[in-house]
């Protein structure tokens, strides 16, 4: 402890490796922008209530005024009168990035870390080690992960050990999948890929450590002190960028507040300002409004956006829950050539190619590949196919690469971007972006698409499978519905926390809004035209539920079925129930962690319900740490 933070237990002692003496210095450092980080969240939240109760769109910044925290004009960001970032030689080349957890729940060290090994050695560009929504929060994961991270990126004998096992098992799959080994010599292969690290987001509280009120600290503030500090000068030894990945910013206020913190972590480690890089991921509508002047606030640090399906449309949706004509089809539909989805894409890379005062461009990585390469050979040369297509599709329209959420999938996507063999598409000519009423409403665009019972049923299963393996300690998994476990021509699909927030978000709205189904279903007895109702819901839930405790092991572990898959369904229900729309699925979940009674989980969603209704709070502290006066204090 310090004399500003307060850390959980003998955490201190356990994990003195992380929380080493340099780090705790600069955690102490930066704990004032906790403060600031809850205001800025309370400000978010007041905006969309605002939104709600006014039934406001999401416009866009009157051009003649200032960046929050910055001298930066608006009209002078849209402009490119700002210094950006020169994109330095490791990111140069980012074909293909694979993202998921450097540690595995519940699992010792030496097991724990293949995760990285498997990352580093999958021939990957860069790798996005993720802290936020692939990685599990049970117990001490968040930690585990900085652990992993730190022995991997220093070459710990522990490591080294793990990594020359899995470079056999990845040879022995590429063998039986590509007919060659695809790892010739391990140890110059794990310098090939850039790390990457995803903190977790403004809106999220770290479940260790509080300020010196006692008040959760802001998890971003702590992961990526945590990361920078642990790893930077290994990272600058071995020649590499320090990178981060930035999510959920909705506005260029909150990516200068990002800034502010970043700028304040170098000062302090006596680095140059804009030696931290970051990316950003577009995940929010509200962002998409404000992306030029997001690169202004974010300046030096800037290198570049990411696209993607699953936050970014369920943003659309919480945005407009108060529309009762915005009503989202079967996720299926919800392509990135959708509607909405296609214009969100081309602002994203208009904004990149748009040159900052030095005549500096930014990267656009493309989005999200969740297929996994594992299944009957027809289902997977089908979803191999799809996956190809859809990076070629991304390649032609601009995108410097794309993400992979399995290290399987790198080899099979990256040759796209071989094929073309340039390192990336900056400066690639775009239109500049335009800020009118047709480009606002191109952003809410739905179009006619199947809204079915079939689709019903897939967002039903896989979200109470989902927060059943988040509770797990599992937040990325490969699911499918339960109608298709058993058949291998379906393949199973990453999961991770925006996929699992995105299928409540489309079921609340079709209950909600009263979609209107677009297919005959003759086993339920519902017509082309009916309602979807919160009966057909409810009868739903509890068909798609029996699947589930009947499932083998393989699909739903057995163990899961008397402690925290009952859970989940209560959070899908009460999620589904409110009227008022709930702002994060996540924020249930992670008050229920490491509790396996149903009752306390009914207590802790309706003490979580009654603070939104009331004030607008939402109680995102770990209840177990925090003593039961501090849950209302915002």
């Amino acid at each position: 402890m310090t004399n500003n933070i307060t850390i959980n237990g003998n955490l201190l002692e356990t994990y003195a490796d992380i929380y080493t003496p340099e780090a705790l210095e600069a955690l102490s450092a930066l704990a004032h922008f906790n403060k600031e980080v809850k205001e800025a969240m309370a400000a978010r939240i007041k905006r969309r209530e605002e939104r709600q109760q006014q039934k406001k769109r999401i416009t866009f910044l009157d051009p003649e005024s200032y960046i929050p925290r910055t001298n930066i004009k608006v009209q002078d960001a849209r402009d490119g009168k700002f210094e950006g970032a020169v994109i330095p030689g490791d990111l140069q080349r980012q074909w293909i990035q694979g993202t998921g957890p450097a540690a595995k729940p519940n699992a010792p060290i030496e097991s724990s870390i293949r995760n990285v090994a498997y990352a580093l050695l999958s021939g990957a560009d860069g790798w996005m080690f993720d802290a936020e929504d692939a990685l599990g929060q049970v117990q001490t994961m968040s930690l585990d992960n900085q652990r992993n991270l730190k022995l991997a990126i220093s070459k710990d004998p522990i490591f080294l050990k793990a990594a020359e096992i899995v470079a056999a098992e990845i040879n022995r799959w590429a063998i039986s999948f590509f007919g060659e080994s695809i790892v010739t010599d391990w140890r110059r292969q794990l310098d090939f890929t850039t790390k990457l690290f995803r903190a977790r987001g403004l809106h999220l509280d770290d479940r260790h450590m509080l300020d010196a009120d006692r008040v959760a600290m802001a998890a971003s503030i702590v992961d990526m002190t945590l990361y920078v500090v642990n790893n930077y000068q290994e990272l600058q030894k071995a020649g590499s960028s320090i990178v981060l990945y930035l999510p959920k910013i909705q506005t260029a206020g909150e990516a200068a507040l990002w800034n502010d913190m970043i700028s304040a972590l170098e000062n302090h480690l006596n680095l140059p300002v804009g030696t931290i890089k970051v990316y950003l991921l577009v995940e929010q509508l509200e962002a998409t409004h404000q992306l030029m002047e997001i690169r202004a606030a974010l300046g030096k640090h800037f290198v570049g956006y990411n696209t993607g399906r699953w936050d970014y449309i369920n943003s659309v949706a919480d945005a407009m829950a108060w529309d009762k004509t915005f009503i989202n089809p079967d996720i299926e539909a919800i392509t990135m050539t959708y509607g909405y989805m296609r214009n969100y894409e081309n602002r994203v890379r208009c904004a990149v190619n748009t040159p900052d005062i030095n005549g500096n461009f930014a990267l656009w990585q493309g989005g999200m590949e969740p297929n996994i390469p594992v299944g009957s050979e027809e289902g997977v040369a089908a979803s191999m196919k799809k996956a190809v297509a859809g990076a070629e599709r991304e390649q032609r329209e601009g995108a410097s690469g794309k993400w992979v959420a399995h290290w399987k999938m790198v080899n099979i996507v990256r040759p796209v971007w071989e094929k073309v063999g340039q390192p990336n598409q900056l400066g690639r000519a775009f239109p500049r972006l335009t800020y009118s009423q047709q480009d606002a409403d191109g952003l809410i665009l739905v179009e006619p698409a199947p809204t079915t019972i079939r689709g019903a049923r897939n967002l039903l299963s896989v979200a109470i499978q989902y927060g059943n393996a988040f509770m797990q300690g599992m937040q990325a998994a490969a699911l499918k519905a339960a109608d298709f476990f058993g058949n291998d021509d379906i393949l199973y699909l990453m999961e991770d926390m925006a996929t699992g927030e995105i299928r409540l978000s489309i079921l609340w709205e079709w209950v909600h809004k009263g979609a209107k189904l677009t297919e005959d279903d003759a086993h339920i007895g519902i017509k082309a035209g009916d309602v979807f109702s919160m009966e057909l819901f409810e009868k739903l839930l509890e068909e798609e539920y029996e699947k589930l405790l009947k499932a083998s092991n393989k699909d739903v572990f057995d163990a899961s079925k008397s402690s925290t898959l009952p859970i989940s369904r209560e959070i899908t229900v009460a999620y589904i129930n409110s009227e008022i729309k709930l702002p994060w699925f996540i924020d249930l979940l992670n008050i229920n962690l490491n509790n396996f009674d149903l009752q306390i989980a009914i207590d802790r969603i309706e003490m979580y319900r009654d603070a939104f209704r009331k004030n607008a709070t939402r109680i995102t502290e770990n209840i177990d740490f925090m003593p039961s006066s501090k849950l209302f204090r915002h």
